[in-house]
C-alpha cells in the first residue's frame, strides 16, 4: 500500500514515516519545501515538493496513493492569536484541498480512501471535567483549536458521505526522539526545559507556581498509534481517538529533566495566565479499540531520549 504522508519531515512526521516503513508500507513523503531544496534522509520511497493548499499539486500526489496520514500544520497556540488568517488557511483550508483530493481519488477507484488526522487537543478548549474523554464538547479557545476542530469537521463529514474512511487522532504533548531527532522549539515545555540544561537559555520561565499539569507521550507511541489507525480505517467510517500517556506538572518536568541531564535547571516564575490548571487525556478508547500501549511515554523516557537526540545536549 502506498500512503501519502504530509508535513513528511517535522518531528512527528519524520517519527511516522519510519513506523510505516518499517511496517511495509511504501511511503511517499509530502513537504512544502520548493523543488530542489534538501530534505532530511528518510526511509520514504518518494519525495513530493508541494503546498498543501496547491490543488493541482495535491490532488496529482493524492491519485497516486492508496491511503494519507496528514500532519502538515501550523501548531503554535500562542503564535496563533497573531496570524490567525495563516493558521486558518494552512490548518482548515489546506485539509479541506487534501479531503477533496483524496475524495476524487475514491470516487475514481470506487471505494474510500484511508484517511488519517493528526488532530489536537486545543479542540477541546479548557474543559473543566478531566480527564478528557473524545465525548467532550468542542469549544476551541485559540485560532489554532478552531482551525484544526474545523479540519475535523471537513473530515467527518467526507466520511460521512462514504468518500473516506477516516481516523482522527487527538494528540496531546508529543516529546522524546525519533532517530536521533527530537522537537528543539522552545514555545514547548520539554524542548524549552533541555535548552536551559543545555546552556542554551539562561534560565526557564514558568507561569505561576509550576504545578498545572499536562499530559505528555513519547513521538514513537503517536507514531505507533499512526501505524494501528490506518489499520482501523480498512473497516470503513469514521472514529476520533485522543494519543497521551503521562500527566506531569511543569515542576514534575523540571525534576526529571535535571535528573536526566545531571544539570541544575534555574526557574523563574512569571505571573500566572488564564490556563487550565490541569489537562490530561482519558486514552481508554484508543488502548480498547484498537490496543494502543504507549509503551515508551515514561517521563523519564521522554525527556531522556529528547536530552540524547538535543543539539549540544551532552
Amino acid at each position: 500500500m502506498r500512503v501519502l504522508v504530509t508535513g513528511a519531515f517535522g518531528f512527528i512526521g519524520t517519527a511516522v514515516v519510519r513506523r510505516l516503513s518499517l511496517a511495509g508500507y511504501e511511503v511517499v513523503a509530502l513537504t512544502h519545501q520548493p523543488p530542489g531544496t534538501p530534505v532530511p534522509a528518510s526511509p520514504a520511497s518518494e519525495v513530493v515538493h508541494a503546498d498543501i493548499c496547491d490543488v493541482r499539486a495535491v490532488g496529482t500526489a493524492v491519485a497516486g496513493v492508496d491511503a494519507v496520514c496528514h500532519l502538515a500544520a501550523m501548531s503554535r497556540v500562542r503564535e496563533s492569536f497573531d496570524r490567525p488568517a495563516e493558521y486558518h488557511q494552512v490548518n482548515a483550508a489546506g485539509t479541506k484541498v487534501i479531503v477533496d483530493a483524496a475524495r476524487a481519488k475514491g470516487d475514481d477507484v470506487g471505494q474510500p480512501v484511508s484517511f488519517v488526522q493528526a488532530s489536537t487537543h486545543a479542540v477541546y478548549g479548557m474543559p473543566q471535567h478531566q480527564p478528557i474523554s473524545e465525548d467532550t464538547p468542542l469549544e476551541p479557545v485559540s485560532p489554532y483549536g478552531r482551525s484544526k476542530a474545523e479540519a475535523e469537521g471537513t473530515i467527518a463529514a467526507a466520511a460521512r458521505t462514504g468518500a473516506l474512511s477516516a481516523v482522527c487522532l487527538r494528540l496531546f504533548n508529543v516529546a522524546g526522539a525519533t532517530a536521533d531527532r527530537t522537537d528543539t522549539d522552545q514555545t514547548r515545555i520539554i524542548p524549552r526545559t533541555l535548552a536551559v540544561a543545555a546552556g542554551r537559555a539562561a534560565y526557564l520561565g514558568i507561569n505561576g507556581d509550576g504545578r498545572a499539569v499536562r499530559d505528555f507521550v513519547h513521538v514513537e507511541d503517536v507514531a505507533a498509534a499512526f501505524l494501528l489507525a490506518l489499520a482501523a480505517c480498512r473497516r470503513g467510517g469514521y472514529a476520533v481517538y485522543n494519543v497521551g500517556a503521562t500527566a506531569a506538572s511543569m515542576l514534575d518536568v523540571v525534576a526529571v529533566a535535571e535528573q536526566v541531564t545531571g544539570r541544575v535547571i534555574p526557574v523563574v516564575h512569571n505571573p500566572p495566565k488564564p490556563e487550565p490548571k490541569v489537562v490530561v487525556a482519558d486514552s481508554a478508547r484508543i488502548s480498547r479499540e484498537l490496543s494502543w500501549t504507549p509503551g515508551h511515554s515514561s517521563l523519564t523516557q521522554i525527556i531522556g531520549d529528547a536530552w540524547k537526540a538535543f543539539p549540544d545536549g551532552l
